[in-house]
């Protein structure tokens, strides 16, 4: 299990995080971990003496796990780490509160359990001596851990069940630790389950942040006055920047032309791309931008633009990291999707929810929200993924996942064009999409 669990930290943990290890021991997995910044603390002295003798790299400190951490700047780690103490502890709330305090305000707490189905067969490989005895006193259900989560504050960004097979039985244990393990209902049967948490917030008032609305235009010289018209000035200040790139109609003179008689209080901007389609539009939009917020506004309009300071206010409360809309929750007006495109959405939506372990209903809906700073990082590590995606969209879902963001989709009223035809290809699209789900599970489940 131990190696299982350092190769998946390794890879759920960010590699620019400062990490904390809880509960540390000798520092093992710790000193693992391939993040520069590290540090343990455990209750034990002698533990620490072991840890630092063994990694010299990492701070390491005398502490208990479940009082709060002596200085202020000891509370600001990007990742806290914390392996099965749970489960040995005499208050499960006070620990979790206890890493919750050690925690960046935009943090990840990495809880690792083991799945209390497990407490028998545990118990017996203790007795035959398969196993080191272990003070377990606490099995807990995934039911019982989501009442403490309530209770203390945080929750579930992501949960990964892992390993079926605990024994190194060659041939055997691979198959069924990389893939029966992440089957449904089979993964309810894994030895131990990996919780990526969040603090829970929601400010009373909305931050106010400055806000970039990145608008792909292709084809849509009928809807860029109306854009223009009907974006509302969100936060600090609203900057509208229209990316255009191989319209057949006059779409880049007539935004120019609109960006020329423009008066008002919105800031405009245009550019026009060298590449193709809608994914590298919006890299080059984003990319100018200059907004603590980044959100994408499809020059189409069927999503209205009227409905954007939705999407601003829980970005902006810090509900959530990345914000999308859903097309599949209200009726859709006559025309504005085609029988089978629907059919489509709805059973990726399945699909990927399944494969990136949060709740994503419409993976196409063109709104999208994220901080700035959030979509330089998915930038950076662009390279897991490679160069796979035109739409765009699932560039930004998949890093988003990838960099365990809190994902939060709000139901949108989605309108038919009033002008020009969809650019997208539903059987065409319908293959990427499938090619998007076997880059999903090679890169993110099936790990």
């Amino acid at each position: 299990m131990n190696a299982d669990l350092r190769e998946a930290l390794a890879r759920l943990i960010p590699s620019d995080a400062r990490v904390l290890e809880v509960g540390c021991g000798w520092g093992d997995l710790i000193g693992a971990l391939p993040q520069a910044q590290r540090a343990g603390i455990d209750f034990l002295p002698e533990n620490i003496a072991e840890a630092r003798r063994h990694y010299p790299e990492v701070t390491f400190e005398v502490a208990d796990a479940l009082d709060p951490p002596r200085a202020p700047g000891a509370a600001a780690w990007d990742a806290v780490v914390c392996d099965r103490l749970v489960h040995s502890v005499l208050d499960a709330k006070a620990l979790l509160e206890g890493l919750s305090a050690r925690l960046a305000d935009d943090g990840r707490i990495y809880l690792t359990v083991f799945n209390f189905l497990w407490e028998i067969p545990t118990r017996i490989a203790e007795w035959v001596v398969w196993k080191r005895p272990a003070p377990t006193a606490n099995w807990l259900s995934d039911s019982d851990f989501r009442n403490l989560f309530d209770l203390t504050g945080l929750e579930i960004v992501r949960a990964e069940d892992r390993m079926m097979l605990p024994l190194g039985v060659p041939g055997l244990a691979a198959g069924m630790n990389q893939v029966l393990a992440r089957v449904p209902p089979l993964e309810r049967l894994t030895l131990y389950r990996i919780y990526v948490l969040r603090k829970r917030r929601r400010e009373p008032v909305p931050r106010r942040l400055s806000v970039s609305v990145v608008v792909p235009a292709r084809n849509e010289a009928g809807n860029i006055q109306a854009a223009i018209d009907r974006t509302p000035v969100m936060g600090g200040d609203t900057e509208l920047i229209f990316v255009e790139g191989n319209s057949t109609d006059d779409t880049w003179a007539t935004i120019e032309r609109c960006l020329a008689a423009y008066r008002g209080p919105l800031k405009l901007s245009a550019y026009q791309q060298t590449g193709k389609g809608k994914g590298d539009a919006v890299r080059l939009g984003f990319g100018k931008a200059t907004g603590d917020l980044l959100m994408i506004l499809d020059a189409d309009l069927t999503v209205p633009p009227e409905d954007l300071p939705g999407f601003y206010e829980v970005a902006a409360r810090g509900q959530a990291d990345f914000v999308q809309g859903t097309r599949l929750v209200y009726p859709m007006e006559r025309g504005a999707m085609r029988f089978f495109n629907k059919i489509g959405n709805v059973a990726f939506s399945q699909l990927f929810t399944y494969l990136l372990q949060q709740p994503i209903r419409d993976t196409l809906c063109g709104t999208k929200v994220l901080r700035r700073s959030d979509y330089e990082r998915i930038a950076a590590n662009r390279s897991y993924f490679g160069d796979f995606d035109p739409f765009g969209d699932f560039d930004l879902i998949f890093g988003a996942a990838r960099l365990n963001l809190k994902i939060a989709e709000i139901p949108v009223r989605y309108r038919d064009r009033t002008y020009g035809e969809t650019n997208i290809s539903r059987w065409k699209h319908g293959v990427l999409l499938l090619r998007m789900s076997v880059i999903a599970a090679r890169k993110l489940k099936f790990v």
